[in-house]
């Protein structure tokens, strides 16, 4: 992957990130596909309950990369979010901002750990927080991945059998409808 499109993934997942948890959210896992080095676009897990339910969200998101034919994934999920959301131990840094970047050859892990600022407290406990992002450890060639992350970057790259026209534009309408928030580039969009 070009710097300069690793450098522009890192900035929108940073904001998108820094965005939600400054309206008191944590943003759901996504992955962005890749097709000869475009982008196809954003895709963010559906609402997932604790649990199986939440496993098997995260690894459909692998359906849609699947579908376009990707040559690369770029998944990014927050260390203690999605482990507790699928009741698994924490691996790594918390809290920390998890960006992999995958072809069928391999993946690479990149952390980015960041140190809770709240905004602003209600009764019960912090309703808005900002990441104070903290230095970036070097990125792991192979890095130990959740088994819903690791599932998801291994299915992204094993070819959807649709018998379907379209079985991209299938899998778009599905995925929709199931709850994911599909955000398609322009030249990927139908």
């Amino acid at each position: 992957m070009e710097a300069q499109v690793w450098d522009a993934l890192v900035d929108v997942a940073k904001g998108a990130y820094t965005a939600g948890l400054g309206e008191g959210t944590v943003p759901r896992p996504l992955i962005m596909p890749l097709v000869r080095g475009e982008l196809v676009g954003m895709i963010w897990a559906r609402p997932l309950k604790t649990g199986q339910d939440a496993l098997t969200g995260i690894v459909e998101l692998a359906n849609i990369a699947a579908a376009a034919g990707a040559d690369e994934v770029v998944l990014v999920w927050e260390s203690h979010d999605v482990a507790t959301v699928c009741e698994l131990p924490v691996v790594g840094p918390t809290p920390c901002l998890n960006m992999v970047v995958a072809t069928s050859d391999g993946h690479v892990l990149h952390r980015f750990p960041y140190n809770e600022r709240y905004l602003e407290r209600g009764p019960e406990g912090p309703v808005s927080i900002a990441p104070d992002w903290m230095p970036v450890p070097a990125p792991e060639p192979d890095g130990e991945l959740l088994p819903p992350i690791r599932a998801a970057v291994d299915y992204s790259f094993i070819p959807l059998e649709l018998d379907h026209p379209s079985p991209f534009g299938v899998t778009v309408v599905l995925m929709e409808e199931d709850g994911y928030r599909v955000r398609l580039t322009d030249a990927f969009a139908f």
